[in-house]
């Protein structure tokens, strides 16, 4: 199992050291649920960001919520990219993010990455360990495709915990797996993605029954849906809206079922939410 030190750009951490976010610090912790797979992470001094998909749409699925403000992805650390799939690895996004965050990779992947010139490229597979800012960062499985659909590249899909004073669980995208149990009350948050873009699901994916059981599993202080309500097809919102508005209230419904002992909170897309300081 590697772990190492992530490859920052100095140039970059001296700037952002000299006018450090107000509330970083030892013992602050935050959630920011953009939308879609997209969360802003901040534990003590690291702010990290997921799977940014910033743009008001991908071909014909569109953002149906208010756009991502700025300033909620400047300052970044790091950014992580669970897959490469296109509304988890977006090139356009990517590219709206300003200074030279470190940008985190499955492996495969890390020559893409490099071609849009933002931060230092970290390429990681399941198993993997960085240190960022005495955070802990540690790349775990996820049960899903990582190809970049048509032509690759090819690569894991992965999932990360953010450990610090508090311990985060982002999956990426995914669908139950045997290893999860291996996380199972280590976590103050579980951030599970609960659906996705259209009015189905395909393989791979967690909906909110799933998730519930994946939060029974887990034990984590906390649950957060994540990956709904945010994109869906042009015009598919008037005919079918169950699959766009529901999800993530639906999943708090399967948990008080299938894990009464998991709070959950629902975030909108644009929500913000500080964890308390551990006890």
């Amino acid at each position: 199992m590697a772990h190492r030190h992530a490859a920052v750009d100095h140039a970059w951490r001296t700037v952002r050291a000299a006018a450090p976010a107000r509330e970083a610090g030892p013992a602050h912790a935050r959630i920011t649920f953009l939308g879609h797979s997209t969360v802003l992470i901040e534990v003590d001094d690291l702010r990290i960001l997921t799977d940014p998909m910033l743009r008001d749409g991908l071909g014909p699925v569109r953002r149906q919520v208010e756009a991502v403000l700025p300033e909620l992805f400047a300052d970044l650390d790091a950014i992580f990219i669970s897959h490469g799939h296109h509304d988890h690895f977006d090139p356009p996004s990517l590219r709206r993010i300003p200074g030279r965050p470190t940008v985190i990779v499955p492996r495969g992947f890390g020559r893409l990455a490099a071609r849009l010139d933002l931060g230092p490229v970290e390429e990681v597979e399941p198993g993997d360990r960085l240190t960022i800012d005495r955070v802990h960062f540690e790349v775990v499985e996820a049960a899903h495709s990582g190809r970049r659909e048509p032509f690759g590249p090819d690569g894991p899909a992965t999932g990360c915990v953010v450990a610090g004073s508090r311990t985060v669980y982002f999956p990426g995208d995914t669908d139950l797996f045997p290893a999860m149990g291996a996380l199972a009350g280590r976590l103050d948050v579980a951030l599970l993605p609960v659906w996705g873009w259209g009015p189905t699901i395909g393989d791979g994916h967690l909906d909110p029954v799933r998730a519930a059981a994946a939060a029974a599993i887990l034990r984590p202080r906390l649950a957060i849906p994540i990956h709904w309500g945010t994109f869906y097809p042009a015009g598919m919102r008037r005919v079918a809206p169950g699959p766009f508005d529901l999800p993530g209230r639906a999943f708090a419904d399967a948990a008080a079922g299938l894990a009464p002992d998991v709070p959950v909170r629902v975030l909108a897309p644009g929500e913000a939410l500080a964890l308390p300081r551990p006890a």
